[in-house]
C-alpha cells in the first residue's frame, strides 16, 4: 500500500453495511475508523416519529457532527476510513427530505447554503466505497440490527434514497469510486467476500498515481 496518508469514505443507504465494512477495513489496513453518530444522536428517534417536524434539526445535527469529524480527519496524520461522508447529507438525505415535502423550502435553502459555506474548503476522500443494495436487503439488515426507531422505516423512503444514491454516484467527481453490489455478499461472515473487497480497494489505491505525489 502507498505510504502516504489515505482518506476513505464508505457510502450507502441505511442498512447497507457501512459500519461493518468500515470496521473490517480499518482492522485490515490499520486505518483509524470514524463512525456515524447514532446512539448519541438526540434527534433520530423523534425524526422517525415525525419527519416533517424534525428533518431540519436532524440534518443540522449531522452536518455539524460530520463537519467536525471531517476537519479532524484532515488534520490527522494516519490514514482514516469514515462511515458515511459529509457529502451524502446534502446530496442524498436533505435533498430527498425536501423532495418528499418533509423539509420546507426555506429550511432546505438555509441548510444547503450553510453546507456550501462549511464544505467549500474541505478535502474530499481519496476513495469512495459505495455499498449498493436492493430494498429487501436493506430491510433485512435494518431488522437484524434491531434499532427500535428504525423498525417502521417506510419502504418508499428507502427506495427514494436508493434512487438519489444512484444519481449521486453517477455524477460523483470528487475522486475515485468503487461500487460494491452487496445483495449476494456477506463480507461480515465470509472471508472470501471480504477479501474480494479488500483486493479491489488495494488495486484501486495502488493505481491511483495521485497518492504517490
Amino acid at each position: 500500500m502507498p505510504s502516504k496518508k489515505i482518506f476513505i469514505s464508505v457510502a450507502g443507504n441505511i442498512g447497507s453495511g457501512k459500519s461493518s465494512l468500515t470496521r473490517l477495513l480499518a482492522d485490515r489496513f490499520d486505518w483509524v475508523p470514524y463512525f456515524e453518530s447514532v446512539s448519541d444522536n438526540p434527534y433520530l428517534k423523534d425524526f422517525y416519529g415525525d419527519m416533517n417536524r424534525w428533518s431540519f434539526n436532524l440534518q443540522i445535527y449531522f452536518l455539524a457532527h460530520r463537519f467536525s469529524i471531517h476537519k479532524e480527519i484532515t488534520d490527522k496524520q494516519k490514514s482514516v476510513i469514515q462511515d458515511r461522508s459529509i457529502y451524502e447529507d446534502v446530496e442524498i438525505f436533505a435533498k430527498n427530505l425536501h423532495k418528499l415535502n418533509k423539509m420546507e423550502d426555506r429550511d432546505y435553502s438555509t441548510y444547503t447554503n450553510l453546507f456550501a459555506e462549511m464544505t467549500h474548503y474541505l478535502k474530499p476522500p481519496d476513495l469512495l466505497v459505495y455499498l449498493k443494495a436492493d430494498i429487501p436487503t436493506l430491510q433485512r439488515q435494518i431488522l437484524k440490527r434491531g434499532r427500535d426507531f428504525e423498525k417502521n422505516i417506510d419502504m418508499n423512503y428507502l427506495k427514494e434514497l436508493n434512487d438519489s444514491y444512484e444519481e449521486w454516484i453517477a455524477n460523483y467527481k470528487f475522486g475515485k469510486v468503487i461500487t460494491i453490489e452487496t445483495d449476494n455478499l456477506d463480507f461480515v461472515h465470509s472471508e472470501t467476500d471480504l477479501n474480494n473487497i479488500i483486493q479491489e480497494v488495494e488495486r484501486t489505491l495502488l493505481i491511483d498515481l495521485r497518492l504517490f505525489t
